[in-house]
């Protein structure tokens, strides 16, 4: 097999009637011992590969089984059959990787989540994940292009950090000390001054602080980065292992950070529709059948392409969180006693009330803004009214929020009140009040959880399943 080796996908983008070709991949279907339906994951298409079995042995043959690995070299020649433009007809079959077919875990059949998600190594064959992994590679690449062409620069912030950005506390120890026997202090706790980093550090729980420093100094600056959490949530959700897309910029208020956060998730649905169609038009036929056996009230209530497209094609609603909860108090499902949480100023809105809002009230991605400065981290701006912050939240159909931001308090006065009034001393974030006290400027930014914008492009209903091993209380495999 002395010719190149072509992948499939720039086969089939031009296809040459009559070229030898050299193909390598995986055998999705093996039919009447004559018909290989070859992938090698450069796109979702099979292109089939008609075998002789006069031409082979029976003995080469009876290795061809799901999922094998195998060479083919042959002729490109038009499809007799339906469903292909072209084919493959065989004179060389080499065998890379056999497969046991009574012992290899994956079967050719519709296999559940929860039983693809125990075989890591194998999942990403399957037609499901090979579409949804590569659809996250195209969401992760147009995010890059989208800062890129907008004058942002890429910043790397750190992994490991001595600082809490969110102020909740569930967060990873990093440590080189012996769990069983660390030292200790006079005062009978672990004495960190003796850690590697000579004070305590976590893993991070963004990067948010670190760029806002880039954006004093660039501009314009975003971060692209895993972040974790250790919160003990076994929600479709969360992960306890994440990434996170956050810009930060300097001279932007909330409005323009709303209008950055719209433009910039339209992009990245713009792009994969234009992009990655195959891969849609395959979830979406996958929803679709699945949704036959739902009850009316259960199925969306348009497609997953129809509903991207839509979200491209109108503008985002914008309210205050206090109308936001006026709304809400006065709907259908909180007077008949339907919402399982509250709802009452002050509190911060549960999924199900964000999902109603977007979903029933709506019917489109809506922007909530001006929330309670009691339930928002301590640098948010706060508002001339005393009660609450420019902080603002993006909420998408099936899964709620999906971009959490704010305008950044940059006078120096209100962030240290408001740092005394939640117990952050300021010693701990000296550098970070250095920022206002040495050419500060109005800045604003907000997080993107990477993992809830592939489940939304996508259409898949657990975050496990956007994310190739996924990092979940009790479960740390691969």
């Amino acid at each position: 097999m002395s010719v190149a080796r072509l992948e499939i996908a720039s086969v089939l983008a031009a296809p040459k009637i009559g070229e030898e070709v050299l193909l390598k991949g995986w055998v999705r279907a093996f039919r009447s011992n004559r018909f290989i339906a070859l992938n090698d994951g450069s796109c979702f298409a099979n292109i089939q590969v008609v075998v002789d079995f006069e031409n082979f042995p029976e003995e080469l043959l009876s290795q061809v089984s799901f999922h094998s690995c195998v060479a083919v070299k042959g002729q490109l020649v038009e499809s007799q059959g339906k469903g292909q433009t072209v084919e493959v007809v065989a004179t060389e079959l080499e065998i890379l990787g056999g497969n046991d077919p009574e012992a290899y875990k994956l079967q050719p059949k519709r296999q559940t989540m929860e039983f693809l998600r125990e075989q890591a190594q194998f999942r990403m064959r399957t037609n499901t994940f090979s579409a949804v992994f590569r659809i996250r590679h195209g969401i992760a690449y147009a995010i890059h292009k989208y800062y890129h062409d907008n004058g942002f620069y890429y910043m790397h912030s750190p992994i490991i950090t001595g600082s809490d950005a969110e102020g909740a506390g569930e967060m990873f120890r990093v440590t080189t000390f012996d769990p069983g026997n660390p030292p200790l202090g006079e005062d009978g706790k672990v004495d960190y001054a003796q850690d590697f980093f000579g004070k305590a550090t976590n893993l991070t729980v963004s990067g948010q602080l670190q760029a806002e420093i880039g954006a004093l100094a660039l501009g314009k600056v975003y971060t692209f980065g895993p972040t974790f959490r250790a919160e003990n949530s076994n929600t479709s959700r969360h992960l306890a292992e994440f990434w996170m897309i956050e810009p930060e910029m300097a001279f932007y208020d909330i409005n323009d950070n709303m209008n950055l956060a719209e433009d910039f998730t339209k992009y990245l649905i713009k792009y994969i529709l234009e992009h990655y169609p195959d891969d849609l038009a395959f979830l979406d036929q996958r929803i679709q059948d699945a949704e036959k056996q739902m009850k009316a009230e259960l199925r969306r209530p348009m497609g997953l392409i129809e509903t991207l497209k839509f979200v491209v094609e109108n503008d985002f609603e914008r309210l205050t969180y206090t109308e936001a909860v006026n709304i809400l108090l006065n709907s259908k499902p909180h007077k008949k006693g339907k919402f399982q949480f509250p709802i009452e100023w002050g509190s911060d809105l549960q999924a199900e009330h964000e999902r109603w809002l977007v979903e029933k009230k709506f019917k489109k991605p809506v922007i909530v803004v001006d929330y309670p400065k009691d339930i928002k981290a301590f640098y948010m701006r706060q508002n001339e009214d005393g009660k609450t912050v420019a902080a603002m939240d993006v909420l998408f159909p099936g899964i709620g929020e999906v971009i959490g931001g704010s305008q950044r308090e940059e006078r120096l006065d209100k962030l240290t009140q408001r740092m005394k009034e939640m117990d952050i001393h300021e010693e701990e974030l000296s550098w970070y009040l250095d920022l206002r006290k040495f050419g500060g400027a109005p800045h604003s930014g907000f997080g993107l959880g990477f993992e809830r914008m592939v489940l939304f492009i996508t259409g898949m209903t657990n975050i496990r399943d956007v994310i190739p091993f996924p990092r979940t209380p009790g479960s740390a495999a691969y």
